[in-house]
């Protein structure tokens, strides 16, 4: 009788398929290492981060060999201060990704359900598997909509049901871009029943520009049951050192403390953080860099006939249709990464980072190749 040390696992364990993190970027750097990898396929910043770090992680090194502070009250209280928000109401994370993790561990379950909308971010399914909680997705807006593939907030708000107790969306969304007016969060966020705990997912919330977009942390203070995250991976150009946070009213957060591990901020991502938000200059610069590359590719793409969705991140969702493997692995030839989102349910469509204009321009010509290349 043969045995495998998977059935040792929880069922639920055993159904989940862990997160694709996309193509194989380590391989592909060594593959292309002559002229350089483009990676435009996981939304870091091109702009890199505030020169202030380089002086923070210098700073650190002499302390290498202690364990960091297990509470990261400098980042919590900077973040505070910065958020005017209250210090006990903000919990660390080793990036956003860990805290949705344990946001769906604290309040999820097989008896207690967890909604998101179709075209969310792949971690909250995922974080909704590993506790078995049932998970009900909520279709999103037709793609002819100016929102296209977004989060349908009159659907999401239909399919909450009494076994509903966690709600994930992003704002903007990753991956489609789109984004929901304050007016439109603030209608959504307080029509929720009482049993739900809302998490919105603030991961590019630095790169917007428009001006109808609110942040969710505004609503903090009347809705004891809301919870936003956001990282440092994005805007901030951090994403080596995960460093995420959630704040949230005191005592949820504290609830949800319970379940974080010990030491899961390193000190060189606490102090790094710390400099990034204070460098606000460098912040507003990279916003403004973004939004005029991000006109700028997606109107160079629409030029070629390709559907481009709006998008408030740095990035954007661009169709290509049933030749969308071909384009992608003809991209890949030319030592260009983009992101395929088969895995989100949109086999036709590519999720493209916004880089600097030289990155752009290296892109489109191997766009351009790869499509001549396609249509013979």
């Amino acid at each position: 009788m043969s045995f495998g040390v998977e059935t040792l696992a929880r069922p639920a364990i055993r159904r989940l398929r862990a997160y694709d993190p996309g193509h194989d970027i380590v391989a592909l750097r060594t593959r292309h290492a002559e002229r350089g990898l483009l990676e435009l396929g996981g939304n870091e910043s091109h702009w890199g981060p505030s020169g202030d770090v380089e002086v923070a992680l210098a700073s650190e090194v002499p302390n290498l060999l202690r364990y960091p502070d297990p509470l990261g009250l400098r980042l919590k209280s900077a973040l505070a201060a910065h958020h005017d928000h209250p210090t006990a109401g903000i919990i660390l994370g080793n990036g956003s990704h860990e805290l949705l993790m344990q946001l769906a561990q604290v309040f999820s379950g097989p008896d207690a359900g967890v909604l998101v909308s179709r075209y969310g971010f792949a971690v909250y399914p995922i974080a909704a598997a590993a506790v078995d909680a049932p998970l009900s997705v909520a279709l999103a807006l037709p793609v002819d909509a100016p929102m296209a593939l977004g989060h349908d907030p009159e659907a999401m708000l239909a399919a909450v049901g009494p076994e509903t107790r966690l709600v994930y969306f992003a704002n903007p969304n990753n991956p489609t871009g789109t984004w929901w007016t304050g007016e439109q969060l603030e209608r959504f966020v307080l029509a929720l029943p009482r049993h739900v705990v809302c998490v919105v997912d603030e991961a590019y919330a630095e790169f917007v520009t428009d001006p109808a977009w609110r942040s969710a942390i505004e609503l903090l203070p009347r809705c004891p049951r809301l919870v936003v995250t956001r990282t440092f991976s994005k805007i901030h150009g951090l994403a080596a050192l995960r460093i995420g946070y959630a704040l949230g009213a005191p005592a949820l957060i504290s609830v949800v403390e319970r379940v974080r591990e010990s030491f899961n901020v390193n000190q060189l991502g606490l102090a790094a953080a710390e400099a990034a938000l204070s460098d606000q200059a460098h912040i507003e610069r990279v916003r403004q860099n973004n939004a005029r590359e991000r006109e700028w590719l997606s109107e160079a793409l629409r030029k070629r006939g390709l559907w481009v969705g709006p998008s408030q991140g740095n990035f954007v969702l661009v169709r290509f249709g049933p030749d969308c493997a071909r384009v992608d692995s003809g991209l890949l030839e030319r030592g260009v990464v983009v992101r395929p989102m088969t895995g989100y349910g949109l086999p036709e469509y590519l999720r493209i980072t916004i880089g600097l204009r030289s990155d752009s321009e290296r892109l489109l010509a191997a766009l351009d190749e790869t499509l001549s290349v396609v249509a013979a």
